[in-house]
């Protein structure tokens, strides 16, 4: 359905036709001069009147202007939002231990952040009826995403994060308050936050114990996620088996701290110990109760004023060059009759 915003400049349509009409006509006061030709003269000033064609024309550049003044837009039919879900934050860990390569993939061993971006990518995608954010924290915490439905934009903003963006420590605390902050303002039954991190808290103003007891008090339900490898062979001299050694990466991880956290706001605590692990935790993720939301809906609008003004603005250019082009042979025309004179 086509709109006008401003359809009172419509009003306007008379307005030069009025003008031409109450103001006076220019008086030309120069003085008289009699010239032999004058019959020639009078006869070359009658042809420059206003053709009829070019009035027209200035007509309807006129009225595209306005037309364009008036701001059409095309309003589309009301597209329904889903009304179940929740609103979910991810809160990613991309300290610099997460370039640990523990995890195995397809026989390979990849860094920690590599796996979880393959792992939460696909549970991105399967969250059709969730408003989902992102928060990326290391010794600060950020919100990449806000809540939003375009699950493609949140999970390319996934893919985009980079190891030690922000900082080489861990701020737990302060992730956590950031989600609040963005949770807070939505329907209390459907506030989730799922955080993922490898380590302990190292940095931040916020406590992480102080943090999860002000997302108890907002209604804030907190899933945290251990991720690392329990075991991890270092290589040796070049490369060799020789002077190698096994080793247990993951032994900064604060599991205490992200079980009480989760504790205190009616969530769970998971540990993924490679990414067959991790994926079956966000499978169970999958089955959390959807909750009902008011109902809401979508017009689409979409603009249409660049039309008009792009006609009135290639009507005017081709009224200027018709102008330059009959000035042209005017001249040539008066040059031949003053020679035959």
């Amino acid at each position: 359905m086509l709109e006008f915003l401003w359809p009172w400049v419509f009003a306007l349509a008379p307005l030069p036709f009025l003008l031409r009409k109450i103001l006076p006509a220019k008086q030309d006061s120069s003085a008289a001069l009699r010239v032999p030709f004058y019959q020639q003269l009078a006869q070359s000033q009658e042809s420059k009147q206003t053709p009829l064609w070019q009035i027209l024309l200035l007509s309807i550049i006129w009225l595209c202007l306005l037309l364009a003044c008036a701001r059409p837009i095309w309003i589309g039919e009301p597209v329904e939002l889903p009304a179940s879900g929740r609103d979910l934050l991810l809160a990613v860990d991309i300290s610099g231990s997460m370039k640990t390569p523990d995890m195995k993939i397809e026989n390979e061993q990849v860094p920690r952040l590599w796996a979880v971006k393959s792992v939460v990518g696909d549970f991105v995608e399967r969250r059709k009826h969730d408003r989902l954010g992102l928060v990326l924290f290391g010794t600060q915490a950020y919100l990449q995403a806000p809540l939003t439905f375009d699950r493609s934009t949140v999970k390319q903003l996934l893919d985009e994060a980079q190891l030690g963006f922000a900082g080489e420590k861990t701020a737990i605390g302060d992730a956590i308050g950031l989600a609040i902050k963005r949770l807070r303002e939505r329907p209390a039954d459907s506030r989730v936050l799922i955080l993922l991190t490898d380590g302990a808290n190292t940095a931040g103003e916020v406590a992480p114990l102080q943090a999860a007891e002000l997302a108890k008090q907002t209604h804030v339900k907190i899933y945290t996620i251990g991720v690392g490898a329990e075991q991890m062979t270092t290589p040796g001299i070049f490369g060799s088996s020789f002077g190698s050694r096994t080793i247990n990466p993951s032994l900064d991880l604060d599991e205490e701290s992200l079980q009480k956290i989760a504790q205190l706001t009616g969530g769970r605590y998971f540990r993924a110990r490679n990414p067959e692990e991790l994926q079956n935790i966000y499978e169970l993720l999958d089955e959390l109760e959807p909750i009902e939301q008011a109902e809401e809906t979508f017009r689409p609008h979409k603009s249409f004023t660049h039309w008009p003004l792009g006609i009135a603005l290639l009507l005017l250019s081709l009224l200027l060059l018709s102008n330059i082009v009959m000035n042209l042979i005017s001249k040539h025309s008066s040059s031949h009759s003053s020679e035959a004179h």
